[in-house]
């Protein structure tokens, strides 16, 4: 049930101005006002604040996660970014969505895509790639669209080979560069620590790719966009908490474990010790990040090297750690 990974929270309509939002229900059925971090009940959700860009054909923004009650989305979509223009999903459209099994919800989802396909007449994409080249083929040509240029059919050959692309190359072609995306040893993803299946983002990407490291995820996020809008498969699968960020769905303390479950346990353990021994462990606002092979301290929160945890300011330290292993 997928409606369990939520932990708890639902999300409800504003209406004062017809947003959704995220809530939480305390023991006594009347929402969890608490804003102080709690491992059993905090929960975060990211925020992606576009900004005007240097190129018309991508958006660009900054991203940051706020407790999960401050988030709010528009509870319609529209033809332009702005919400102005036609409106294409309504909040009617989404409420009957909502109150659908997951196959029916599936079913709305492709239609809705289907109806947003930009007609072969009116313009489709050729994209030409080598194979011994493919990835960095691949996203020369991705890179190179605008964004309504994704809602169009896009048609593949692979040069020098000779084949007409009726479906079976578009499905060679998604197989194939996300293979070589995901994989391990281009240094943009590590595999998980409890599921070799589920991949991290590595968070020495830009030591290992330090020129286009985050084209390449802006490209990744791309083709997964397109392969959702064409109902394609890709040959990767991520943490949980990462289609958490794609859906704007909660991210829990319990995520953690699924990331580092080492990290996880050890954190789990301050929190189940005497409140009166938290500062014999002398510990700081810090962190340990592995880059490739070299233990390097990160700083939580501002000159966080010289704040020592305590029973006090446990909490902080919780969701300061939490943030940064889900985000930062």
């Amino acid at each position: 049930n997928y409606d369990s990974i939520k932990d708890g929270w639902t999300r409800t309509i504003r209406v004062t101005d017809m947003k959704f939002q995220w809530v939480r229900m305390d023991e006594q059925g009347d929402v969890d006002l608490d804003s102080r971090f709690n491992v059993d009940r905090s929960a975060y959700v990211r925020r992606l604040l576009f900004l005007e860009g240097n190129d018309s054909r991508m958006r660009t923004g900054v991203l940051s996660l706020v407790p999960a009650s401050e988030a709010a989305v528009d509870s319609k979509v529209t033809s332009k970014p702005d919400g102005t223009g036609r409106e294409i999903v309504g909040y009617s459209d989404i409420v009957t969505a909502q109150g659908q099994d997951f196959h029916d919800k599936t079913r709305w989802f492709n239609d809705t895509c289907s109806r947003l396909t930009v007609d072969w007449n009116e313009g489709h994409m050729r994209i030409n790639v080598r194979r011994q080249a493919l990835l960095s083929d691949s996203v020369a040509a991705v890179m190179s669209l605008g964004r309504d240029d994704l809602r169009k059919i896009w048609r593949f050959e692979f040069m020098g080979e000779v084949g007409v692309d009726a479906g079976g190359l578009a499905r060679e072609w998604f197989q194939l560069v996300t293979e070589q995306i995901f994989d391990p040893d281009n240094g943009l993803w590590l595999s998980g620590d409890g599921n070799q299946m589920n991949m991290r983002i590595n968070p020495a990407s830009e030591v290992s790719c330090p020129e286009d490291h985050l084209v390449y995820f802006r490209f990744l996020g791309r083709v997964m966009g397109k392969a959702l809008f064409d109902q394609r498969l890709v040959s990767g699968h991520m943490t949980r908490h990462m289609y958490k960020h794609m859906l704007g769905w909660p991210v829990t303390f319990a995520d953690l474990e699924l990331v580092d479950e080492e990290y996880y346990q050890q954190l789990k353990k301050i929190t189940e010790m005497d409140p009166s021994q938290v500062e014999f462990l002398c510990l700081d606002f810090t962190t340990q990040e592995d880059v490739l092979g070299v233990k390097k301290t990160v700083e939580l929160i501002p000159d966080g090297a010289n704040v020592e945890v305590t029973t006090d300011n446990l909490p902080e330290y919780l969701e300061a750690c939490l943030k940064y292993r889900m985000l930062d």
